[in-house]
C-alpha cells in the first residue's frame, strides 16, 4: 500500500482509493438479492437501465413497421447460449419491485443492450419479441467505428503588472489620433481577458484520458474515465451499429459439405447463397436454385426447390418474399421464376420458363429470353400471384399467374425493355446439365450493354392504406432514366426521369451502370387518431429513393384528383367523374465519394447507404449523412460474381452487384457476406448512452447525454422527440438520474471494498483523477441544464464528508475563471478562496473574486485580503459591485497617491520605514502601479461603465455613481468618507497636519499625473451625464476649476500646459463653453499654448490651438501670427495664410518648416507657385520670385533633379543662378540631365513630374553646350543616346563636333556628322581617328616602360566604338530607308580598308606572341580588331541589298590597297577570311541538323493523322451528347453494330476522339 502526506491526491485504500483494475466481481444477485436500500452497492452498469426504461419508445418513427404479430430480433442459440438468468430478471432481481414489467419491455431496443457472455454452445430456439434475453455481441473487421478528434484545452494569457494610466501613446491630449486603452488588474482582468485563462497553477486541466475499455468486460466493474471530453464525441470510438452473427443459419447455408460427402451421409445440399430478402422470415437463395426459408429464431423452416433430376434452373439470382409472408418467389440465371407456396414447398405453385425469340416473333409469347439471368423479382401489392421481374438484357414483365379451370393461364405484360434480334442465346436444351451437380451459366455471351439495361426493379410495397395503392405502381431504373409505370387500372407510364448529364460519374469505369432504388410504402404518423376513416389525409406519401453511380435522389409520389367531363357514348350526355392522377414531387439530392452499391429504409427518416468503401445513414429531412462507418461493400455476396468465370458478365461489373446481399426490416439490417450472415442495429442515443454504462464508464455517458441535450451530439437522434421542449425534458432528467447515481456509487462503501481498487501486491491505487473528473463532468452538465443545486448541495457535500473538498474546489475554479459559473454559493466561494490563501496565491483570489457575482462572496473575507494583498481591482470590483460604493475605491486609491508623492518628496522608498505591511518587502513601484489604477477607474465609472470590464452599468446605478464621484472629487475642500458615524476625513497634504488646499483631490490628482488625470476627464466629458446642469456636475464647472487651479500657480509649466491643452481641445466639442467662457480666457489660454518655449510639446500645442482656433478667432491676429512664427505653429500659418491668399508668407511657412518632408515641400511649393502665376497673369509675383531665390539652397539640398523642373516651370531665369552656384560638375550634369536627357527608371520616380517629357526650350544655347561638354567629360557612352534625343535644329553642330573631338568621343564625332547628311565624310573622319588612335597604340607599344596597358586598352575601345558607328552607318545606306544616294561599295570599301589598316599596321610591328604578352590576359588586342572586321564582313553579307556590292571585287580592291611595305598583309586577309567562313560552315551545318529534326517529326505526325482518320473512332452511344436525341431514324439501328444501307441519319454526326457523339448543329 502507497501513500502521500499530501491529502489531495493520495488515499488510503480503506477510505478513498478508487482502483482502476478490473477484476471480476461476484454474481449480481450476491449483491443486493432482495435489497431495497437508498444506496445501492457492487454492479452499477445492471441498474443503468432504469434509467432509460422510458426511452424505449421511438419518436418520429412510427408507421415505419409493419402491423403484424411477427417474432422479434433477439437470437439466441449458438449466437447466445442460455445463462442462469436474463437481463431483465438480474436486474430486477438487484432492484427488487423497482422496476415493473411493463417498464422492462424494450422491444426496439433489444439489440442495442446486449451483452458478450461465455457459455457453452447450444442450439437454442429464438424467443419472440417480447421475451427478454441476451445475445453475442460481435465486432466486424469491416466495420470500423468513427474517431473522433479530441479537442484540447484552449490556451490562455498570463497575467501581468498593470503600466501607469494612460499607457505611453495613447493620451487624448497628444498630437495623434488617441484610443482608449483600460488597465488591467496587476493579476487580474475584465471578463473579456479570462475566457481563455489558464487555470491556477495547481489545479488539474482535467485532460481527455479515457483507455480504451473493452466491451467483453465483466458488467460489476465499473471503470471512471477522465472527464474533460470533446464538445461532440465523448469517446475515442463511437459505435454506430451493433452487429449479431446468426451463426445458426451461417452453418447451415455456407456449408463446407461437398457434394459426393453428402450424398454419403445424406445430408441435403442447399449449395452457395446468391440472394436474401428479410421481411418476416429470412429468404436465402443458393447457387443450386433453392431457397432456404429460416424463422427469426434461425429455425429452418423448409427449403424450397427440389433435387429432381432433369429440371436445372439455375442458380437463384432474385428472391422475393410476399406481404403475408406465405409465398416465395425466385429468380434463376436461365431466366425461369418460380413461385412456391411455404405450405408446400418442395413443388413450385407456379412455374413460368423462359421463352425464345422464335416465339415472341410468332406473337405466341411474351417473357424472358432463355439465357437471361433475372436480377430482380417482387410481388405486385398484396397479391401472391402478381409478381414483377426483369433481366439482364434490358427487359421487365408482369405477371399475373393465376389458373383457369385449374389450368395455369399466366397474363405476362412486357413494361420495359426491347426484344435484341442479333442475340444467340444458348438454351439449356444444348446445355451439359448434371443432375447432382451445380447448375452452369447459361447467360448470353457478353456484348454491349443495351440502352434498354434495367439496374433495379421494384413495385411500391403496401403500407398504411394510401390513395396510390390501387395504381400498382412499379419504379424500373436504366443507366440513363428512371421510369415509374401503373398497372391499374390500365397500364400507363406515369414518370419519366432523364439522368443528368455525368450525373454521379466518379473515377470507376462502372459508375456509369451503377444504379439501386428502394420504396418506402405511406406510413400512419405518430399523432394520427386511431381508427379513422380517413387514411388519405392522415398517412404519409410513399417516398422513392434512387441513385445513379455516386448521385442520390428523392422523389414523393401522392395522387392529385381532378373532375373531367366525358361524353356518354350510348346516350350522348355529358358526364362529369373524378380521376385521380400519380404526381411526382422532388424532395432532394445528394452525393457520395464513391459508387453506391445498395440503399434501403431504416425508418420513415433515413436511409442506409452502402458505397464500396463505406455504410453511412442519409437523413432525408436533413439531407446529409449524419452517420458514416467504414465499411467493405464489395465483402458482401454477389449473384453474377460466377458468371465472371466464363467471361459471360465483367469482374469489374459483378462485384459490386450486392443490392441483394443487403435488406432492412424494422429497423434491422441484414448483410448477406461471402461467409456469414449478419444483422445489426443502428443505435439510438439511449443505446450508446448504455453502451457507455454497460462498460462502466458513467462519465462518459453524462458526458454524451449532455451533447444531446446541447444539440452537439454527433450523429442521429433517434428515440429523441422532434420538440426540443420535450426532448430536453426526457434528456435532462436523465442527466440528472445518471450524475446522482454516479455520486452514490462512487462514494458507496462497497466500491471502496469491492477488491477493485488494490493492486495485487496489496499498494494502493491513486484515484485522484477520477474525483476530479468526476467534478468536471458534473460541472459541464450542471451548466447545460442551469441547474446548480445537485452540484453544490449533493456532490460538494459528499467531497467534503470524505475530505477531499480540495479536489472540488480545485476542479470548479476553472469554470468559474471562464465565467461559465458566477453564482456560487458563498460557502463554496469562502472555501475556495481560503483554499488560495492557504497556498498564498493572491493573483488567484483576485481573479476567483472578479469572477464571481458579489452576493455570492463573504465581503469581510476578500476585503481583508485585497487589503493584505494588495488587491486593488478585486477591492474596487467588491466595492462598487457588492456595497454599491462608488466612492471608497478614490479613497483607497488617494492613500496610496500620497504615500507615494510622501516617499518622493522623502527621497526614499516607503518600504524602509513606517511600512504598514509589515508582513511583506513592498518596494514603490506596485504602489505606483495600484496608484495609477485611479484613472481608469474614474474614466470607467464617469462613463456609466464598471470597472474594469467596461460592462454598462444599470441606469440607476450608473447615475448614483456618477453624482457621487463628480461631488467628491471636485469638492471644494477636504470631506470625510464613508459618510455617517465611523467616517474620516480623507486628507491630501503630504505632511501631517498641513494645511489643505481649495479642490484637494482634483490638485492631487493633477500632481500625480496631471495627463493621465486629464485624459479620464476627456473621457468622462464624453458622457451625456453632463449635459444635465441640474446633476449639480457641467463640463463648464471642472473646467472653471481646472483654471482656478492653475491660475493659483501650484502646477507646474507642464503641467499647466496640459490642462491648456485639455482646454482648447473641448472648447470646440461643446458649444456652451464658447458661449459661456469669456473670450479673454480663450485669448489667454492661446496666448500660454504660443508662449510655451518647450519643444517636446510643441507638436501638441499646435493641435490644441487649431482646435481653439476652429471656434474662436483672435481679435489681433497680427500679433498672434508673429508669435506662431516664433513658436513654429506653421500647419497654422499655412492655413491662415492660404486663406488670406498671402502667397509669400505662405511659401515662407512651408520652407520654414524642417519637419515637413521634401517630397511635402516641393509638392506645395509648386502648387502655391502655380496658384500664384495664375493669379499674376502667368508670371511670379516680385515677393515670390524673391523669396523662391532666397530659399535655392535648400531646395536644391532636397533634389537637384525636381528643383531643375520646378524652376523650369515657374523660373526658368535662375537656371544661370542655380548652375553658378553649384561648383561640382557631377551635380551640373544631374541638374541640366534633368530638363535635356530622356526620363530614366530613377527620373520616373522624382516627385515632380510632367505629362510630356521633352528637352526644355527654356534652356539657353550655352548651357547645352555645357551639357554636351559634360555628357562627354563624364559619361562619354552615353554622348550619341543624348545627342538623339535633342531635336537637330536644337543643337550648334560645329561646336558640338569640336567638343566631342576634343574630348575624343569619336564615336559621337562620326555619328554626328553622318546625321548631318555627310556619310562620305563620316567614314572619312572616322578613318581619320582610326588611324590616329592606330599610330598612339603602336607608340604606346613601343614604349619599353609599360606604363601604356591602360592607354591601349581605352584606345582600342574607341576603335571598336568607331567601328560600330561606321557599320551602322553603312547599313543604314545599305537599305531601302536611306534616302541618301551613297555608292555603296565605295562606303563598305572605305570602312573595311581602315579597319585592315589597322590591323596589319599593328601585326606588322612585332609578331602576335608577343603582342599577347603586353597586353596580358585581359584584353587581346589583335584577336579584338580581327573581330571587328570578321563582323563588318558579316554585316555587309546580312543586309539584302548586296546586289550593289559585289563582294569579290570588293575583296580584291582591299588586298590591292594594301601598302606594298605590309609583308604579312596575305597572311591577315588568310586570316580574316577563314575566320568568316569557319562561322558560316558551323551556322551551316546547325542548320541542317535542325532541318532534318524537323522533317522527322513532321513526317511521324502527319502518319499518325493519316492512320486515325482511316481508322475512324467508335461512337460510344446512340443519341447526341448535346441534345439527347436520336442519331438515326432507323428503330433498331444501333451503335454497336454497323449501319446498313437502310438507315437513314437525321442529320450529319460528328464522332469526337474520346466516343462523344454529336449531331453536326450541336458539336461544340
Amino acid at each position: 500500500m502507497s501513500s502521500s502526506t499530501n491529502n489531495d491526491h493520495f488515499y488510503d485504500t480503506t477510505a478513498d482509493i478508487a482502483s482502476t483494475s478490473r477484476q471480476p466481481s461476484p454474481v449480481l444477485s450476491d449483491h443486493a438479492s432482495g435489497s431495497n436500500t437508498e444506496v445501492h452497492s457492487g454492479d452499477y452498469s445492471t441498474r443503468m437501465d432504469e434509467l432509460f426504461n422510458d426511452e424505449y419508445k421511438t419518436y418520429g418513427d412510427a408507421g415505419a413497421d409493419d402491423d403484424d404479430d411477427d417474432e422479434g430480433f433477439v437470437y439466441t442459440g449458438v449466437d447466445a447460449p442460455d445463462i442462469p438468468a436474463g437481463y431483465t430478471d438480474q436486474l430486477r432481481e438487484v432492484l427488487g419491485s423497482e422496476l415493473t414489467d411493463d417498464e422492462m419491455d424494450a422491444p426496439d431496443l433489444k439489440l442495442s443492450s446486449i451483452h458478450e457472455e461465455d457459455h457453452e454452445p447450444g442450439n437454442k430456439s429464438l424467443p419472440h419479441d417480447d421475451e427478454e434475453t441476451s445475445t453475442k455481441d460481435t465486432s466486424s473487421p469491416s466495420l470500423a467505428s468513427i474517431t473522433p478528434v479530441h479537442m484540447t484545452p484552449s490556451g490562455s494569457s498570463t497575467f501581468k503588472v498593470t503600466r501607469p494610466f494612460p499607457p505611453p501613446g495613447v493620451s487624448r491630449l497628444r498630437s495623434y489620433t488617441p484610443q482608449t486603452l483600460r488597465s488591467i488588474s496587476n493579476g487580474s482582468a475584465g471578463s473579456r481577458l479570462t475566457s481563455n485563462s489558464h487555470p491556477p497553477e495547481g489545479i488539474s486541466p482535467s485532460p481527455s484520458h479515457f483507455p480504451s475499455v473493452s466491451r467483453s468486460s465483466s458488467r460489476s466493474d465499473i471503470y471512471l474515465a477522465g472527464g474533460q471530453m470533446n464538445e461532440h464525441t465523448t469517446h475515442s470510438e463511437r459505435d454506430v451499429f451493433r452487429w449479431t452473427n446468426l451463426s445458426n443459419i451461417s452453418k447451415q447455408i455456407y456449408n463446407p459439405l461437398t457434394q459426393k460427402l453428402s450424398s454419403v451421409l445424406g445430408a441435403p445440399l442447399l449449395g452457395v447463397p446468391t440472394v436474401m430478402t428479410a421481411n418476416g422470415l429470412i429468404c436465402i437463395g443458393t447457387d443450386q436454385g433453392k431457397v432456404c426459408v429460416f424463422d427469426f429464431r434461425q429455425k429452418l423452416k423448409c427449403v424450397c426447390g427440389n433435387d429432381t433430376p432433369g429440371k436445372p434452373v439455375g442458380a437463384v439470382t432474385a428472391v422475393a418474399l410476399s406481404h403475408d409472408r406465405t409465398y416465395v418467389a425466385s429468380g434463376h440465371a436461365s431466366g425461369h421464376i418460380q413461385l412456391f407456396d411455404l405450405k408446400n414447398p418442395k413443388v413450385p405453385a407456379r412455374f413460368v420458363p423462359p421463352t425464345t425469340l422464335e416465339a415472341v416473333a410468332s406473337g405466341r409469347k411474351e417473357g424472358h429470353i432463355e439465357g437471361s439471368r433475372i436480377i430482380s423479382v417482387d410481388f405486385i401489392a398484396g397479391r401472391h400471384t402478381a409478381i414483377v421481374s426483369s433481366d439482364d438484357h434490358g427487359l421487365a414483365f408482369s405477371h399475373s399467374l393465376g389458373k383457369m379451370l385449374f389450368i395455369e393461364a399466366p397474363d405476362i405484360l412486357r413494361i420495359l425493355g426491347q426484344y435484341q434480334s442479333n442475340t444467340s442465346p444458348q438454351t439449356l436444351g444444348t446445355a451439359d446439365v448434371s443432375s447432382s451437380g451445380p447448375i452452369p451459366d447459361t447467360s448470353l455471351p457478353r456484348r454491349c450493354r443495351s440502352r434498354y439495361t434495367i439496374l433495379a426493379t421494384a413495385p411500391l410495397p403496401l403500407g398504411s392504406p394510401h390513395a396510390t395503392d390501387p395504381y400498382n405502381v412499379i419504379a424500373m431504373l436504366t443507366p440513363s432514366k428512371l421510369v415509374v409505370v401503373g398497372l391499374k387500372p390500365t397500364p400507363r407510364t406515369w414518370f419519366k426521369c432523364p439522368r443528368d448529364f455525368e450525373e454521379g460519374l466518379t473515377s470507376n469505369p462502372a459508375s456509369k451502370a451503377r444504379g439501386t432504388l428502394a420504396w418506402y410504402p405511406s406510413a400512419q404518423p405518430l399523432d394520427a387518431v386511431p381508427n379513422s376513416n380517413s387514411h388519405h389525409n392522415s398517412t404519409t406519401a410513399p417516398v422513392l429513393v434512387f441513385t445513379w453511380g455516386c448521385a442520390l435522389r428523392l422523389i414523393r409520389v401522392d395522387e392529385s384528383r381532378s373532375k373531367e367531363t366525358t361524353l356518354n357514348s350510348r346516350t350522348g350526355k355529358q358526364i362529369e367523374r373524378e380521376v385521380g392522377r400519380i404526381i411526382f414531387r422532388d424532395v432532394g439530392r445528394s452525393s457520395t465519394e464513391n459508387d453506391i452499391l445498395a440503399v434501403q429504409w431504416l425508418n420513415v427518416h433515413q436511409i442506409a447507404v452502402l458505397t464500396d468503401h463505406t455504410l453511412q445513414v442519409f437523413d432525408i429531412q436533413a439531407l446529409n449523412f449524419i452517420e458514416s462507418v467504414s465499411f467493405n461493400g464489395l465483402s458482401l455476396v454477389s449473384p453474377s460474381l460466377a458468371s465472371t468465370i466464363n467471361g459471360v458478365v465483367s469482374y469489374v461489373d459483378s462485384v459490386g452487384n450486392v443490392a441483394h446481399s443487403i435488406r432492412v426490416h424494422k429497423g434491422k439490417i441484414f448483410l448477406l457476406c461471402k461467409n456469414e450472415l449478419r444483422v445489426g442495429t443502428l443505435l439510438t442515443w439511449a443505446d450508446r448512452i448504455l453502451s457507455f454504462v454497460e462498460d462502466g464508464d458513467f462519465l462518459s455517458a453524462i458526458n454524451l447525454t449532455r451533447s444531446y441535450y446541447v444539440g452537439e451530439a454527433p450523429g442521429n437522434t433517434n428515440g429523441l422527440p422532434d420538440d426540443p421542449v420535450l426532448r430536453k425534458a426526457i434528456i435532462g432528467g436523465k442527466m440528472k438520474d445518471l450524475m446522482l447515481a454516479s455520486a452514490r456509487y462512487t462514494f458507496s462503501e462497497d466500491r471502496m471494498t469491492d477488491g477493485t481498487h488494490v493492486t495485487p501486491d496489496g499498494r494502493g491505487v491513486d484515484r485522484t483523477s477520477l474525483f476530479e473528473d468526476l467534478v468536471t463532468v458534473s460541472c459541464r452538465a450542471s451548466i447545460a441544464l442551469d441547474d446548480y443545486e445537485f452540484l453544490f448541495e449533493d456532490l460538494f457535500q459528499r467531497f467534503d464528508d470524505a475530505g477531499i473538498s480540495k479536489i472540488f474546489l480545485r476542479q470548479l475554479e476553472p469554470f468559474v475563471l471562464n465565467s461559465e459559473m458566477r453564482h456560487i454559493p458563498p460557502r463554496v466561494t469562502q472555501r475556495l478562496v481560503t483554499l488560495h490563501e492557504e497556498d498564498n496565491r493572491p493573483d488567484r483570489i483576485e481573479r476567483i473574486i472578479w469572477h464571481i457575482e458579489p452576493a455570492c462572496l463573504d465581503i469581510n473575507q476578500t476585503i481583508h485580503l485585497c487589503q493584505r494583498y494588495h488587491l486593488y481591482d478585486a477591492l474596487i470590483y467588491i466595492y462598487t459591485r457588492a456595497l454599491h460604493d462608488f466612492v471608497a475605491p478614490v479613497v483607497e486609491l488617494l492613500g496610496l497617491i500620497k504615500k507615494v508623492q510622501q516617499s518622493r518628496r522623502s527621497g526614499f522608498e516607503l518600504g524602509n520605514s513606517h511600512d504598514p505591511y509589515p508582513d511583506t518587502e513592498v518596494t514603490m513601484d506596485p504602489i505606483i502601479t495600484n496608484a495609477y489604477k485611479i484613472y481608469p477607474y474614474l474614466s470607467t465609472v464617469l462613463s456609466g461603465l464598471s470597472y474594469p470590464s467596461e460592462e454598462p452599468l444599470q441606469d440607476d446605478v450608473a447615475l448614483r455613481a456618477r453624482k457621487d464621484v463628480y461631488a467628491f472629487v471636485f469638492f471644494g475642500r477636504s470631506c470625510a468618507w464613508p459618510s455617517g458615524e465611523g467616517s474620516r476625513l480623507v486628507l491630501t497634504a503630504d505632511e501631517e497636519g498641513g494645511a489643505e488646499p481649495t479642490y484637494p483631490y482634483v490638485r492631487q490628482l493633477l500632481r500625480f499625473d496631471a495627463e493621465s488625470f486629464l485624459h479620464s476627464l476627456d473621457i468622462a466629458f464624453e458622457d451625456t451625464f453632463l449635459n444635465d446642469e441640474a446633476q449639480g456636475t457641467s463640463r463648464l464647472v471642472i473646467v472653471r476649476i481646472l483654471l482656478e487651479i492653475m491660475a493659483a500657480g501650484d502646477l507646474s509649466p507642464a503641467d499647466s500646459t496640459l490642462v491648456n491643452i485639455f482646454i482648447a481641445r473641448n472648447v470646440p466639442k461643446y458649444p456652451q463653453f464658447f458661449i459661456l467662457m469669456p473670450p479673454s480666457v480663450l485669448h489667454d489660454i492661446l496666448i500660454r499654448l504660443a508662449k510655451d518655449p518647450d519643444l517636446d510639446s510643441r507638436e501638441d500645442r499646435q493641435l490644441a490651438a487649431e482646435y481653439l482656433l476652429s471656434t474662436y478667432n483672435p481679435h489681433d491676429s497680427e500679433n498672434i501670427i508673429h508669435l506662431f512664427e516664433a513658436v513654429g505653429f506653421y500647419r497654422i500659418l499655412r492655413s491662415w495664410h492660404r486663406q488670406e491668399r498671402r502667397w509669400g508668407p505662405l511659401l515662407s511657412a512651408y520652407l520654414d518648416d524642417h519637419d515637413l518632408r521634401p517630397s511635402e515641400v516641393l509638392y506645395s511649393v509648386d502648387e502655391i507657385l502655380t496658384m500664384n502665376s495664375r493669379a499674376n497673369k502667368g508670371s511670379l509675383s516680385p515677393d515670390i520670385h524673391a523669396t523662391l531665390s532666397a530659399f535655392l539652397p535648400q531646395l536644391m539640398a532636397f533634389s537637384l533633379a525636381d528643383t531643375a523642373s520646378l524652376l523650369d516651370k515657374h523660373a526658368p531665369d535662375l537656371h544661370e543662378t542655380v548652375l553658378q552656384s553649384l561648383s561640382d560638375d557631377h551635380d551640373q550634369l544631374t541638374y541640366l540631365r534633368r530638363l535635356l536627357s530622356p526620363p530614366e527608371q530613377e527620373q520616373e520616380d522624382e516627385i515632380l513630374q510632367t505629362s510630356n517629357w521633352a528637352p526644355s526650350q527654356k534652356i539657353s544655347a550655352r548651357l547645352r553646350q555645357l551639357y554636351i561638354a559634360l555628357q562627354c567629360q563624364q559619361h562619354p557612352d552615353y554622348v550619341i543616346e543624348a545627342l538623339k534625343y535633342l531635336p537637330i535644329e536644337f543643337v550648334d553642330w560645329d561646336s558640338t563636333l569640336l567638343i566631342c573631338e576634343t574630348e575624343e568621343v569619336y564615336d559621337a564625332v562620326v555619328w554626328a556628322i553622318n546625321r548631318r547628311g555627310y556619310p562620305h565624310e563620316a567614314l572619312q573622319k572616322a578613318e581619320v581617328f582610326q588611324k590616329r588612335l592606330t599610330q598612339r597604340m603602336i607608340n604606346a607599344v613601343l614604349d619599353s616602360s609599360g606604363d601604356q596597358i591602360g592607354d591601349i586598352r581605352r584606345d582600342l575601345q574607341s576603335l571598336v566604338s568607331i567601328a560600330s558607328s561606321g557599320v551602322a552607318i553603312c547599313l543604314e545606306h545599305s537599305r531601302d530607308s536611306s534616302k541618301i544616294e551613297v555608292p555603296l561599295e565605295d562606303i563598305w570599301f572605305q570602312l573595311l580598308s581602315s579597319q585592315i589598316h589597322s590591323v596589319q599596321a599593328l601585326s606588322s610591328l612585332r609578331t602576335e606572341t608577343e603582342l599577347q604578352g603586353i597586353f596580358n590576359d585581359q584584353d587581346d588586342a589583335m584577336v579584338t580588331l580581327r573581330t571587328l572586321v570578321q563582323k563588318t564582313f558579316a554585316s555587309l553579307v546580312s543586309v539584302a541589298t548586296t546586289q550593289a556590292v559585289s563582294f569579290p571585287r570588293l575583296f580584291k580592291r582591299l588586298v590591292e590597297s594594301a601598302p606594298p611595305s605590309m609583308h604579312a598583309q596575305y597572311t591577315e586577309f588568310r586570316a580574316i577570311l577563314g575566320g568568316m567562313l569557319e562561322s558560316y560552315r558551323s551556322e551551316g551545318d546547325t542548320l541542317v541538323i535542325a532541318k532534318h529534326l524537323v522533317d522527322r517529326d513532321l513526317f511521324e505526325t502527319l502518319a499518325e493523322v493519316v492512320r486515325e482518320r482511316d481508322r475512324g473512332w467508335a461512337a460510344s452511344q446512340n443519341f447526341c451528347t448535346r441534345c439527347q436525341k436520336l442519331l438515326f431514324t432507323h428503330a433498331t439501328a444501333t451503335i454497336s453494330r454497323s449501319v446498313d444501307a437502310n438507315t437513314t441519319f437525321a442529320s450529319k454526326i460528328v464522332v469526337s476522339r474520346a466516343g462523344l457523339v454529336y449531331h453536326d448543329n450541336c458539336s461544340p
